[in-house]
């Protein structure tokens, strides 16, 4: 019988538990996930104690099964704490997203990267991920050894952008190899999955995902990272907590379009980072101008200059104004950042990098 779902519950079914009954009868196993023999699964609704006993019987009961390459199975912990609990990681035989490492104590160095900037706005469908992608291969071509983390685990887009698809390795099934693309060191949880296939997740195991691509990756697998850049979903929620309370952050950038709904959520990034400590490299005013290609006319199809003004009024530094243009949308669905070609776009994006590089911010 091919692995799946009802595979892996009907198996479970058969294996008591401490407490009596099984997983399945008493309703104890939650997000369930198959996915080419990898099998992952939340256990909730019992005290922590009594799910902690039945893991490992309840995992070697899934390893036995045909096809099965690697196991998750997450218990979440007690009374949040910082950012809302955490959860155990099962030994697994490949590389899988989506458990949790081991409790961290206060921020974390991440190994081989000298500086962490994340990239936010807020909102989404500000061009964030544009932003970031183009970025990093600007930084790169500038010089820089860079990582490119995409951290919107619900919504993964650097895979297509950078023209990434195949599967990170796993030498031991706990490091994770990252890809390389364009010069730029790449991981994603897109990578992991097909690229239509929705992430189903709780809280623990979003903030496991999120541990896990930080410091079980082989960040300097190219060699040591001058800079990570991090790719954040939109909102305030928690892979930003995470982000800011278990990794030392160096700073944030965040992006916006000049309309006034854009700002507004953008206000709420910024005011998120101030409150823990992460300093604001600068704000990038997306989406600015649009000239068109025919008669050379210029207009703001969503407004121009609010960003500028908006950092101005709060003390930060405005570290450029990006315009609207066709090659950046059709190089990001092709897989190549319009970074990496020259024309007005990219020099654009190598204008922003540069500006960060002589602040000695990277």
């Amino acid at each position: 019988m091919a692995l799946s779902k009802e595979t892996v519950l009907a198996t479970l079914q058969t294996v008591e538990v401490p407490g009596g009954g099984t997983a399945v009868s008493r309703d104890l196993v939650r997000a369930l996930a198959v996915q080419d023999g990898v099998v992952r699964f939340v256990l909730e609704g019992a005290p922590q104690p009594e799910l902690e006993a039945m893991r490992p019987t309840l995992e070697a009961a899934i390893k036995a099964l045909p096809e099965v390459t690697s196991v998750t199975v997450v218990v979440p912990s007690g009374p949040p704490r910082g950012l809302g609990g955490t959860a155990q990681q099962s030994q697994q035989r490949g590389p899988a997203i989506g458990g949790h490492p081991k409790p961290q104590q206060g921020p974390q160095k991440v190994p081989g990267v000298k500086k962490i900037i994340a990239v936010g706005s807020g909102k989404g469908g500000v061009g964030k991920s544009t932003v970031a992608s183009n970025l990093a291969v600007a930084l790169t071509r500038a010089g820089k050894r860079v990582g490119l983390l995409d951290a919107d685990i619900y919504g993964p887009s650097l895979p297509r952008m950078m023209g990434a698809s195949k599967r990170p390795a796993s030498p031991d099934g706990q490091t994770i190899l990252p890809l390389q693309a364009h010069g730029v060191t790449l991981m994603s949880v897109g990578l992991m999955l097909k690229e239509s296939e929705a992430v189903i997740w709780r809280g623990p195991m979003l903030m496991g995902a999120m541990q896990q691509m930080l410091f079980q990756v082989k960040w300097d697998e190219y060699g040591p990272l001058d800079v990570l850049l991090i790719d954040l979903p939109p909102g305030t929620g928690d892979v930003q907590l995470t982000l800011c309370q278990k990794t030392e952050l160096d700073g944030a950038i965040i992006v916006s379009t000049p309309q006034d709904v854009a700002l507004l959520d953008a206000k709420k990034a910024i005011d998120m980072f101030q409150r823990l400590k992460t300093p604001i490299h600068g704000l990038v005013e997306n989406m600015s101008s649009y000239v068109c290609p025919n008669c050379g006319h210029e207009a703001h199809l969503f407004g121009h200059g609010g960003v500028a003004a908006e950092a101005k009024s709060l003390g930060l530094p405005f570290i450029g104004a990006l315009p609207v243009d066709l090659d950046v949308r059709l190089a990001g669905d092709a897989g190549t950042p319009v970074a990496a070609s020259e024309g007005p776009a990219a020099e654009g994006y190598a204008t922003l990098a540069r500006g960060l590089i002589d602040r000695d911010l990277i």
